[in-house]
């Protein structure tokens, strides 16, 4: 490996230095080889996964930290969090010379825990393992997983279950939370550690006239792509407060997320989000109200009033870019996934009625969308109560793509509509497997969720092309991890 230690820099009050707590008889859960090899990981450091994986082995370049970090949490200002359970274990370059941090992942208990024990458990870390997998393959910025551990050591939740440890990277750990812990806790440290992340994660906007207000722009545009992208694959984080969401748009803390299945906008996937503030239709208005709250803690930048005023002016003119950067992508991936000309005056609409078909009907949304591409319209309407309101969007879907170049636009549909999923049904048969220490299923899984958009007869099950029967209750997680 590379290391490229950089947080430590830091003011030392942004973070607390200890080493991991191994769990006791840890033992392999998966490795994701192809990722160790794109961070240089040297054949020694592969042959030592699982020692590394489970908190037994540490670097002498660089002291694990756990980084301290405040929040707003379902819409209230929560204090003081930070890491918890997980320690950066260690900073390094990949094969294109980014610097990736390692995230441990229940780590054992920290300053940060509060009433925590800093522990993770199995359910939850192949949960989070191969979300984040998923995503990157789905073509959505997010956390990946160099490989998890499992163990005898029982840790309590609802009931006993199995600890583990997972090793996350990410481009960034930092959070929009910790601009929030500086400006309660400590005022003093924000100019030093804006220009670090800048430096660090946005040098193009060094060379801005405000590089300031150069960096709040494009942390908000980022922030709108990832959720168009989520959006347009069906996924919903399920619990997006501040302390969730890093600065560079990278999708971050895996907890009682889902991929919607049956098309239900409003589907509440979390059991602790009593208000449904965080559902699927709802992510794109609150992440605006984050970076919103976010842009806010920028504003002491500047101590002269007269400046402060022009410069809260300046920070709401970036905040203009969420909408516009959001509606952009989103629009061009719909149309992508319909096999529609973006610039065609009624695509989107055309896109809205077919989701709105799907929602009337409580159809698959990812099925649909390949049903759509496989030309299957007299499938879809057979599905469809409501058989002239299908009629009515074909009618005017195929007027849309009249004398459109049919190939092309048939072939961004294959690149746009994955044909697996993470569907909660089967990360559940995975989850159960494995709890009995066989990780066959989740082996399948990762490699079937390698290549999304390609069709694998030799690997796929028919639970994967599918959601569950109407009859039968949805699998509720919650935010126990």
């Amino acid at each position: 490996m590379q290391f490229n230690p950089r947080y430590v820099l830091l003011n030392p009050k942004l973070f607390h230095h200890q080493l991991p707590k191994p769990l006791k008889s840890a033992k392999a859960g998966h490795f994701n080889e192809a990722l160790a090899h794109q961070l240089q990981w040297s054949d020694q450091d592969k042959a030592q996964w699982v020692e590394i994986c489970s908190g037994q082995k540490t670097f002498t370049e660089f002291e694990p930290l756990a980084m301290v970090y405040a929040g707003h949490q379902f819409g209230q200002w929560a204090g003081q969090l930070g890491d918890g359970r997980g320690l950066l274990i260690a900073q390094i370059l990949d094969q294109n010379h980014q610097t990736i941090d390692l995230h441990l992942k229940g780590a054992g208990a920290t300053p940060y825990s509060r009433m925590g024990d800093g522990r993770a458990v199995l359910r939850s870390v192949i949960r989070e393992y191969l979300a984040g997998h998923a995503l990157n393959a789905l073509g959505v910025p997010s956390s990946n997983a160099v490989g998890f551990t499992s163990s005898e050591q029982g840790v309590q939740r609802e009931k006993l279950e199995l600890g583990a440890m997972m090793l996350r990277t990410s481009d960034c750990h930092i959070r929009l939370g910790h601009f929030e812990w500086i400006n309660q806790y400590q005022p003093e440290l924000l100019p030093e550690f804006v220009d670090k992340c800048i430096e660090w994660h946005y040098p193009d906007c060094l060379k801005a006239e405000q590089s300031v207000l150069a960096f709040a722009t494009q942390v908000i545009q980022r922030t709108a792509v990832m959720i168009a992208k989520w959006q347009l694959v069906g996924f919903a984080h399920g619990v997006m407060n501040t302390d969730n969401l890093n600065i560079t748009g990278s999708t971050l803390d895996f907890g009682p997320y889902g991929f919607m299945e049956r098309f239900r906008p409003n589907w509440i996937n979390n059991h602790s989000d009593y208000q449904g503030r965080y559902t699927y239709q709802q992510q794109p208005s609150i992440g605006h109200w984050n970076v919103w709250n976010w842009l806010n803690n920028l504003i002491p930048l500047k101590k002269d009033s007269a400046e402060k005023e022009q410069f809260k002016a300046d920070l709401a003119q970036c905040l203009e870019h969420f909408e516009t950067t959001f509606l952009e992508h989103y629009t061009l991936g719909l149309c992508q996934k319909m096999g529609l000309p973006s610039i065609h005056k009624d695509s989107f609409n055309c896109g809205m009625a077919f989701l709105q078909i799907l929602q009337t009907e409580q159809l698959d949304y990812t099925g649909s969308f390949l049903r759509l591409q496989n030309k299957e319209y007299e499938a879809i309407k057979d599905d469809c109560l409501d058989r002239r309101q299908f009629e009515s969007f074909l009618t005017q879907y195929q007027a849309i793509r009249e004398h459109q170049e049919i190939a092309e636009l048939d072939q961004e549909m294959q690149l746009a509509n994955p044909q697996y999923i993470l569907r909660n049904h089967m990360l559940q048969i995975a989850i159960e497997r494995a709890e009995r220490n066989d990780f066959s299923e989740v082996d399948r899984l990762f490699k079937l969720l390698s290549q999304p958009y390609l069709k694998q007869s030799d690997l796929e099950r028919v639970e994967d092309l599918k959601p569950l029967p109407s009859d039968v209750a949805e699998i509720m997680v919650s935010c126990s991890s």
